[in-house]
């Protein structure tokens, strides 16, 4: 029988169809192939071809050669840095002008690396970039908001094979990350407690969707997954922005965490597309108790159609606790 779940945070209803029961060989998959034989801006040697870099890493300082992560404006951003927000009325709409800032860190100096397959001390060094990029762009008291992101695939919406991610900081908070915030705050109001961290306590007690329980991070699929092997990864202790986090044991751990998840969407799905997101706290706002930072990964494994457009719902074939359990299987490649 299908079921119907609803994410407690947010309030959206998903669908479980148990009925289509897929297995991860089950998916039509687009394995994601590193392309050769065409000049890659962001590989080494070819850095006069991306604007000038804002931050780079060499064994963990700041270098302008031999890299091993470089952070640049987006060539073609999203929003741009200079102007005013000119916020105003238009009739019954609301406009500003486009004002934010859109970053690229380039992941590693070498082209055909994955996250999957680089050394941990990349993607260490990946998470002291993003804290880094994000202390400095909340300087600016336009910023709002700041998504870091990475596409992973061309139908996770990556133009460019090189593993790399993004940053996009915003005058406003996205649409999800308030709904995100708006039903932590109904349950904090309502129990006292974060909801992240209620959730946490209920799946290390369940077991049954947990895919990693490490000493600092619970990596679990959500009880409502809009999309199959949708995974999360919550900090065990409480914190709101993923930007004060200062704890060198506590990153390693996330890396590991991350790498790991990644290879064993790899071993499992067959090196599939995915999109990795950081949601933390809007960077104006202080310490805040009803709300917890948390990193959301998601395959590209399936699409949506009419039916999860007209109604938001969505329909996911495989539920958490399948996926959870062919992810344990998954060992440790």
């Amino acid at each position: 029988m299908p079921q119907l779940r609803k994410d407690p945070i947010t309030g959206r209803w998903v669908i479980i169809a148990t009925e289509r029961a897929a297995r991860p060989t089950d998916f039509i998959r687009e394995p994601v192939v590193p392309q050769s034989g065409r000049i890659c801006p962001f590989c080494p040697g070819n850095e006069d071809r991306t604007p000038p870099e804002l931050l780079a890493y060499r064994n963990g300082q700041h270098s302008s050669s031999n890299w091993s992560l470089r952070v640049i404006p987006n060539k073609f951003p999203a929003l741009r840095v200079e102007g005013s927000l000119d916020s105003r009325g238009d009739g019954i709409y609301d406009r500003m002008n486009g004002v934010g800032a859109h970053e690229v860190f380039i992941e590693s100096p070498d082209h055909y690396h994955t996250l999957a397959e680089a050394p941990e001390t990349h993607l260490e060094q990946l998470f002291w970039a993003y804290r880094e990029r994000v202390l400095d762009l909340r300087k600016d008291r336009r910023l709002v908001y700041v998504l870091l992101f990475k596409n992973h695939g061309e139908v996770a919406g990556a133009t460019l094979d090189h593993t790399h991610s993004q940053l996009i900081a915003l005058p406003v908070v996205p649409k999800r990350v308030q709904e995100e915030m708006d039903g932590a705050l109904r349950h904090y109001e309502y129990r006292g407690r974060c909801i992240y961290c209620d959730i946490l306590a209920q799946e290390v007690d369940d077991g049954s969707r947990v895919v990693l329980d490490t000493e600092h991070f619970l990596a679990f699929s959500p009880y409502a997954p809009r999309f199959p092997f949708e995974t999360l990864v919550l900090p065990k202790r409480h914190a709101s922005h993923f930007e004060a986090t200062e704890d060198a044991g506590l990153v390693k751990n996330l890396a590991w965490v991350t790498r790991l998840l990644l290879r064993k969407f790899d071993k499992l799905l067959e090196r599939p597309a995915y999109n990795l997101v950081l949601h933390s706290a809007p960077v104006q706002d202080g310490p805040l108790a009803h709300y917890h930072w948390h990193l959301e990964i998601t395959p590209k494994l399936t699409r949506i159609a009419g039916f999860e457009t007209g109604t938001g719902f969505y329909i996911n074939p495989t539920s958490p606790e399948q996926a959870a359990h062919y992810m344990r299987e998954a060992g440790m490649p």
